[in-house]
């Protein structure tokens, strides 16, 4: 690819620094995804680059939220459902882009350098959730104010969310191997009665390779899990500062982000966070001495990251029990007549997880009063998840933190 393909407009904005470009811009040129040639939500080896980019120059990505719903400001408090349900459109992301000197089999270094959030975000929660059947939560969508320091929502009175953006999809695209591998192995769940989102043609973007009239509309994988590629990792650690290091499987790697989180728990368990607009600059290097990433990507940075952003917590524990007959939804595909009459599972960490978010949901109502479905937006928003112990058979633990200093009025 030797042509250079720039999109400087900023929400028909140019960009200027000193008389010259500041950065190469990419995304936000029109008002949704579907009229955005720097966006995708699809991947696939043949999407075209939306532009390019030498290692170490800086790249400003324009993200939209999760759902490409660009709410009003000044309508926040009138939202009470999502104005555009649905995954179909889930996630837009901004690229691809051609890192040049990359080519197949290499690894890139991609550091986040800043993120500056948009001004609305909102969280939905659903039965679909991780655990909602356990919770008891019901559908509910709100909308938080943002700025530079906190998150807060009418929906939420007293509780207010420091600023911990970061993005949850940092992708390369798949090569031909390995898209042909995922296939496969992703249908072979779904018809196995696993919980797996296959191809769809439906609001795909570039419409022309992956819309229901796409020359590979049934190959497009959709953004919703991570796989060797990176992807939709959530990971909220991946602030700026942190440095991801992805595996690239075509020239040019095809780098993409998008899914800005303004902050989230360990778990993200009602399936959202707090999705937002924003912009994320970055820059890439092509690896000496790459690490090995067949398991997945990897990433390093300051380890003050990893701290909770409070300086008080409250803690849960879980472990693999449940009653006689229950079948965790998580595992029900499964279809193994013993587990249902057991009352204890051997180094479930899944079961020990919804054993500890179920604990906490119900401290959040007990303590601060809030009804279940409030203390499960929380609980993705701002409570971890964490592995206790792996060794203590037959029950392995995880623990729920909550930070304390959310709330605001006691």
């Amino acid at each position: 690819m030797t042509t250079r393909t720039i999109f400087f407009a900023v929400c028909g904005t140019l960009v200027l620094a000193s008389g010259a470009w500041a950065d190469i811009v990419v995304g936000g040129s029109q008002a949704s995804c579907a009229e955005d040639p720097a966006c995708i939500n699809r991947l696939h080896p043949d999407i075209p680059m939306a532009a390019n980019a030498d290692p170490g120059e800086r790249i400003v990505m324009i993200g939209r939220d999760a759902s490409d719903i660009h709410l009003d400001p000044d309508e926040y408090s009138q939202a009470e459902s999502s104005p555009r349900p649905g995954l179909g459109v889930v996630h837009p992301l901004v690229g691809p882009v051609y890192i040049n000197g990359a080519a197949a089999g290499d690894v890139i270094a991609v550091t986040i350098e800043s993120i500056e959030p948009g001004t609305v975000g909102w969280t939905s929660a659903s039965v679909n959730g991780y655990a909602g059947d356990a919770v008891g939560s019901e559908s509910r969508f709100i909308v938080w104010r943002l700025d530079d320091d906190y998150a807060e929502s009418d929906a939420l009175p007293g509780v207010r969310i420091p600023n911990r953006s970061f993005p949850g999809v940092v992708t390369t695209l798949p090569g031909r191997s390995l898209l042909e591998t995922v296939l496969e192995r992703e249908q072979a769940l779904s018809d196995a009665g696993g919980v797996v989102l296959t191809p769809d043609p439906e609001f795909a973007e570039p419409t022309s390779l992956c819309g229901e009239e796409g020359t590979a509309a049934t190959e497009c994988l959709r953004t919703i899990p991570p796989r060797e590629h990176g992807g939709n990792m959530d990971i909220r650690y991946l602030q700026a500062g942190v440095t991801v290091y992805l595996p690239c499987f075509i020239e040019g790697c095809g780098l993409a982000i998008g899914d800005l989180h303004y902050a989230q728990g360990d778990g993200e368990v009602a399936g959202t966070a707090i999705e937002m607009d924003g912009s994320i600059t970055v820059t890439t290097r092509i690896v000496d001495n790459p690490p090995d990433l067949n398991q997945g990507p990897h990433y390093e940075g300051p380890s003050t990251l990893l701290d909770i952003p409070s300086e008080r917590f409250y803690a849960v524990t879980g472990f693999p029990f449940k009653e006689a007959g229950e079948i965790p939804r998580e595992i029900a595909y499964l279809a193994d007549a013993k587990v249902a009459e057991l009352t204890n599972l051997s180094n479930d960490i899944n079961l020990a997880a919804r054993n500890a978010l179920v604990a906490m949901i119900d401290y959040i109502v007990d303590r601060y009063g809030y009804d279940r479905t409030q203390a499960y937006m929380i609980a993705s928003v701002a409570v971890d998840l964490r592995i206790g112990q792996l060794v203590d058979v037959p029950n392995v633990g995880v623990t729920a933190i909550l930070p304390l200093d959310i709330f605001v009025a006691d």
